[in-house]
């Protein structure tokens, strides 16, 4: 069982950075993806962005530039750099992962999923 714990969430201001992570928890090294999602009141849930097991990363167009996805496999833990931010970051940051490729993941098959951490930007 795949359990995952995120923090780092909080409010700044618009331009300002934030950091969260997400602890990844009863996974061994094989095939897998991970990755954010966010949602903010009354829209429907992004891909934010997703690493692989190999290291390859992707990134939705609107944070393109902006945010970097990292994983630190000595503690299996997975980070959102997020800089430049603007207003319409704001959402409840939410991290998954899968077993397997990472368009299982995009479409939400059989994810494990964090509690979500809420990141608030105001301008």
């Amino acid at each position: 069982q795949v359990q995952l714990v995120e923090s780092g969430g909080g409010s700044v201001q618009a331009g300002g950075s934030l950091r969260p992570s997400c602890a990844v928890y009863g996974y061994t090294y094989s095939t897998y993806c991970m990755g954010w999602f966010r949602q903010a009141p009354g829209k429907e849930r992004e891909m934010v962005a997703h690493i692989d097991s190999d290291g390859t990363t992707s990134y939705a167009d609107s944070v393109k530039g902006r945010f970097t996805i990292s994983q630190d496999k000595s503690t299996n833990t997975l980070y959102l750099e997020m800089n430049s931010l603007k207003p319409e970051d704001t959402a409840m940051y939410v991290c998954a992962f899968n077993w397997g490729y990472c368009s299982r993941l995009r479409q939400g098959s059989n994810n494990y999923w964090g509690q979500g951490t809420q990141v608030t930007v105001s301008s």
